[in-house]
């Protein structure tokens, strides 16, 4: 048995991740140490957070050459920065010198990036340039030491649709290779092409929601339309629930659901601009789908979002929003921002009817009777789909 199965056996009763496996109408749902247990998300880290392809953050918070911001993956200090070819790269946010956690907070970076302990510094491209008095006073180099060696230690990194994917051990298939099969799907409605109009929206581009509760809750149950009229009675007005689809990707990488029938009630005459390629046939139809582990993505004719998780602790989760449009005029003119608004008082309304939900569902895994639930056979093909992927991670 390997070690992190081994510690994971020691946490939780291996037969009740693995009966996550069997057929919908067999299966129960991860077990409550999934979600409570502090133990258990450290082999959790182990085996999803570091192994897997996970967001980070996006490219538009970081816009201009020499921006940096510093963001923690569950206790894992990073670096995000653009560098002085307008690259986006990750660090470790650590000193190679005495492991100082180098950037406290956002800033902007002339040309070095000094840890504030002994003041050695490095380049935006991680190199190290500068070792004050490493050799004794005034001798700022040492024939013994080779600055080449020890530089900041580079994270593999990706980006995609202005997303930040980290994969901190190096051990995931290429990102190209990994995002092919969702990628695919939506070329026959948002082909590659329309996709590099996307623009950020600065002024109602971003929210942020806290939720008290572990991060998997906010992805079972995006990956779902089941809750719709109960949860969402405004979208469920034009979407309703027998107008949805599932989404289920093979290789499982995502879940999700697509409807058929998008069109937001909003006031005034203005419309946004449309993706250019979008198939006038497919006009109505919107999928949203949640790529494991962290990120849950929204396509539209006109519009594009991404709702990124930062797990804190197993039962703490920094919920980020981010919304682009097609074009800049779209995404930050005044003739837009009317639309904008409301669009962004949609979005922010829908989530936090799902805050409610998914915190309700934390406290209900306190309960010693409940042994993870079951699914509909109909109606929650995609969680389970999500279930399988995290249980198959967590004992492979």
């Amino acid at each position: 048995m390997k070690v992190e199965t081994l510690k994971l056996s020691k946490i939780v009763d291996l037969n009740k991740i693995k009966v996550v496996n069997k057929s919908i109408d067999k299966a129960h749902g991860l077990p409550n140490e999934c979600y409570t247990n502090q133990d258990y998300l450290s082999v959790e880290r182990r085996k999803i957070f570091e192994d897997k392809w996970v967001v980070v953050g996006v490219g538009s918070s970081i816009p201009n050459i020499g921006d940096a911001k510093p963001f923690d993956l569950l206790g894992i200090p990073l670096i995000l920065l653009r560098d002085k070819k307008n690259q986006i790269k990750v660090f470790h946010n650590v000193c190679s010198h005495r492991g100082y956690k180098i950037l406290q907070e956002k800033c902007k970076i002339k040309n070095v990036i000094r840890c504030p302990y002994h003041s050695w510094s490095y380049d935006l491209a991680g190199k190290l340039i500068a070792t004050p008095h490493i050799g004794g006073m005034n001798k700022h180099n040492c024939n013994k030491f080779d600055k080449s060696k020890s530089g900041l230690k580079e994270v593999r990194s990706y980006v995609w649709l202005d997303l930040i994917f980290v994969n901190i051990n190096n051990n995931e298939i290429p990102f190209e290779k990994y995002i092919k099969p969702l990628s695919e799907r939506w070329e026959k409605f948002w082909p590659i092409k329309d996709r590099e109009l996307i623009k950020y929206s600065n002024d109602f581009g971003y929210f942020n929601l806290n939720a008290k509760c572990n991060w998997k809750f906010a992805i079972e149950n995006y990956c779902e339309s089941y809750h719709l009229p109960w949860v969402h009675p405004g979208l469920n007005s034009y979407s309703k629930i027998d107008d949805h689809y599932h989404i289920q990707g093979l290789p499982n990488r995502f879940a999700g659901q697509g409807t058929i029938v998008y069109n937001p009630r909003f006031k005034g005459k203005e419309k946004f601009p449309c993706f250019p390629n979008w198939p006038k046939d497919k006009e109505h139809i919107a999928e949203y789908v949640a790529l494991f582990p962290n990120v849950m993505l929204g396509i539209h004719k006109d519009h594009f979002y991404a709702y990124w998780l930062e797990p804190v602790n197993s039962e703490y989760t920094k919920e980020h929003m981010e919304i682009y449009y097609v074009g800049e005029e779209a995404a930050n003119s005044k003739k837009f921002k009317s639309l904008r608004k409301q669009n962004f008082e949609l979005w922010k309304g829908v989530q936090s009817e799902d805050l409610n939900i998914i915190e309700g569902m934390q406290d209900g895994r306190k309960s010693p009777s409940y042994n993870g639930g079951n699914f509909s056979p109909v109606m929650d093909n995609p969680t389970h789909h999500f279930h399988k992927w995290v249980a198959n991670n967590l004992i492979r």
